[in-house]
């Protein structure tokens, strides 16, 4: 029996995993690794057990909060909380708290590189599977040659260069020596991942073509995203000559030919490239922005300059609200949205829901959302809170309540004594944010009324604030605001709760967008907005092939595909004035990218790309809440609840941004196995 090995990692045998993984399998779950090589490949049956059984060292893509395979949203500028344990090590590390020894959840090099193992050991036996046709091996090799890809992305987000091993299938039997190399550079890296997704785009098949039962399976659209995705941000300050760049790896260059493992020069024809990459996803006229239709007798009330033609021409004939909400709470069907380029349900979104619910409600709480994420979002017609209009006011004052009997949006409640604060604002704001006095109906906890259709205010004296929390002293919101982006109005978890008889809990089965066409949208409007002058760039399309793409800023373009993405969130389109300046309509994009991707795993990511990070990620400025340690009726408003104040809390005081904390250090039992491989700058071996 030959044994298969990378970096002196065995092979065979299947992987028992403590976290939930990514599973896109149609196999029975029996099928284990612990086949002699020749019985793998010894028949159709076998290969695709082993293939289909590969993806389980994937972690789940939905683990963005606890036991994360990324540092994720608990170490992004959208969410804090007072947990500090190796639960959220997102939090050790915007603490640094997290080094090259102590990793915790997010140490999956070795997971990553025995998955290329096993592609590797796949692609060299393929072709001699006797009972498979061509075309059999054709697609065979198109999902090896994706997971491959797909190994060294998660490489890549959490490390950045890759140490990149090719075709080679390595045996255990050479000497140490033999696996001894240097990382490729940043663009080498992208430039083979790119590669491997586009070998796999020329034979995977669409989601039109795939069968609704193999729904979590990647397809070509898939593919030719994250080759959209990864071009953009090559293209992005921090990988592209712009000051990021500079400061965080301006003196990191390979030792053997004193090249920069990052680009230290900035290429403009890189959002070119970007664009007409995310521009083939477009054209395959596949993918369109998930609708819900109007509902006739309760229509949700748009602002009087929200186009009112047919969607995706303005925003008629939808309900922008449910239309963002049940894509995300489990309403939807995940297997037929059409926006979801590639998803899977996920376990980790539905259990980390409950850390949105307050611990008297059954939850354990602490999910907290600054105020400088409550104030990106846009008013009713579109302005900003700094900019509002007098038909749609911004009332900074949370004294001031809406008043009477509230106000129904659609399905939406807002009771009468919710600060103005939070009237008027968009419909995307509604379905993300848990603010104060937001109404929680939690209809699946039965009819006792201490449990169901309850106001949370998150304040001292509230059930759903420190009162409430009892004896767990860290299971609170602590900036007055929670993420209820993935909470169906069903949702409660308060099992056994008074006199509710529910035999458990229950919330709904959660999906979780890796990629949805939203995304794509945005990056591709992003890339044109930055295009200088007329480019001419060679692009992966839709069959896999290269083809050269000329583009420009084209602004009518631009403003096509953006307004989608606004239309469908019940808003007015994008001004002229905005288009025409690159840098203002810029901010506009970047705002767009908080709102609409809030809380999908997106933003750790982007203020590191976009060069921002440095600035603005511990700044305390941008760590605001109300003072949840005072009740809500304190007289003296000027110190009660009702005070957006700096966020007191240790994690906050705490928080630090370092250059060297754009990427994850390599660990350092695997820099021992390989001592030419340099370890990311600012972390020690």
């Amino acid at each position: 029996m030959k044994k298969i090995t990378i970096f002196c990692i065995a092979l065979v045998g299947m992987i028992s995993l403590i976290l939930s993984s990514c599973n896109f399998l149609d196999v029975e779950t029996y099928f284990e690794g612990t086949f002699r090589e020749d019985s793998i490949f010894h028949s159709k049956v076998n290969a695709e057990g082993y293939l289909w059984n590969t993806p389980k060292d994937f972690p789940d893509p939905g683990a963005i909060w606890g036991n994360p395979w990324t540092p994720g949203q608990l170490a992004s500028d959208e969410m804090t909380c007072r947990w500090r344990t190796w639960e959220f090590p997102g939090v050790l590390f915007t603490v640094g708290e997290i080094n090259e020894r102590n990793l915790g959840s997010m140490n999956i090099w070795y997971r990553m590189y025995r998955i290329i193992a096993r592609c590797n050991l796949m692609l060299s036996e393929a072709d001699n599977v006797k009972d498979m046709s061509t075309l059999d091996k054709q697609l065979y090799k198109g999902y090896v040659h994706f997971l491959r890809g797909y190994a060294y992305y998660h490489l890549l987000m959490n490390w950045g260069p890759c140490l990149i091993v090719g075709d080679e299938v390595m045996s255990s039997a050479e000497p140490a020596s033999y696996y001894d190399r240097e990382r490729a550079t940043y663009d080498e890296s992208v430039d083979y991942i790119c590669n491997e997704f586009a070998i796999a785009a020329q034979v995977l098949p669409t989601s039109k073509q795939q069968s609704i039962n193999f729904f979590e399976r990647p397809t070509k659209g898939a593919a030719l995203a994250l080759i959209a995705r990864l071009r953009l941000y090559q293209a992005s300050p921090l990988f592209n000559g712009g000051n990021a760049a500079r400061v965080s790896f301006g003196n990191w260059v390979r030792k053997s030919d004193k090249k920069h493992y990052v680009n230290q020069n900035y290429d403009p024809k890189r959002w070119a490239v970007a664009a007409a990459a995310a521009k083939e996803v477009i054209d395959m006229g596949i993918y369109e922005l998930h609708t819900v239709e109007v509902d006739p007798k309760n229509p949700y009330p748009l602002a009087s300059n929200v186009p009112q033609a047919p969607f995706p021409e303005g925003a008629g004939g939808i309900d922008p609200y449910r239309s963002f909400a049940d894509m995300f709470n489990g309403e939807g069907i995940i297997q037929t949205n059409k926006e979801f380029i590639w998803a899977m349900e996920s376990g980790n979104v539905t259990s980390y829901t409950r850390h949105s619910f307050p611990v008297y409600y059954g939850g354990w709480g602490g999910m907290s959302v600054p105020q400088r994420v409550v104030d990106a979002f846009l008013m009713a017609d579109g302005r900003t809170i700094h900019n509002s209009s007098e038909e749609y006011p911004y009332e900074p004052d949370l004294t001031k309540t809406i008043g009477g009997s509230g106000v129904t949006l659609g399905s939406y409640i807002l009771m009468g004594n919710v600060p103005r604060m939070y009237y008027n604002r968009e419909p995307r704001f509604y379905a993300s944010i848990g603010f104060p006095g937001s109404y929680w109906p939690m209809n699946s906890a039965g009819v006792d009324p201490n449990y169901t259709r309850q106001q949370f205010w998150f304040s001292h004296d509230h059930n759903s604030g420190i009162i409430g929390a009892g004896n767990n002293i860290n299971d609170y919101c602590v900036t007055g605001y929670v993420p209820v982006k993935y909470i169906h109005p069903d949702d409660s978890w308060a099992n056994g709760k008074g006199n509710v008889k529910e035999a458990a809990f229950r919330t709904t089965p959660k999906p979780f967008p890796i990629i949805r066409y939203a995304e794509v949208l945005l990056e591709y409007v992003e890339a044109l907005n930055n295009i200088e002058g007329t480019q001419t760039v060679e692009v992966i399309d839709a069959s896999g092939s290269k083809v050269e793409r000329t583009l420009t800023r084209d602004i009518d373009e631009m403003a096509k595909y953006f307004n989608m993405v606004r239309y469908r969130a019940g808003l007015p389109g994008v001004t002229s004035e905005q288009l025409l300046s690159r840098e203002e309509f810029q901010n506009v994009l970047m705002n767009e990218r908080q709102v609409e991707l809030f809380n999908e795993g997106y933003r750790y990511f982007d203020t590191r790309r976009w060069g921002i990070y440095l600035d603005q990620d511990a700044n305390t400025s941008n760590w605001r809440g109300l003072n949840v340690e005072r009740d809500r009726d304190n007289s003296n408003n000027l110190e009660g609840f009702w005070s957006i104040v700096i966020i007191n809390q240790q994690n906050i005081r705490d928080r630090i941004a370092k250059p060297r904390m754009v990427l994850l250090p390599i660990p350092h039992s695997e820099l021992l196995k390989v001592p030419a491989m340099d370890q990311n700058p600012g972390w020690d071996r």
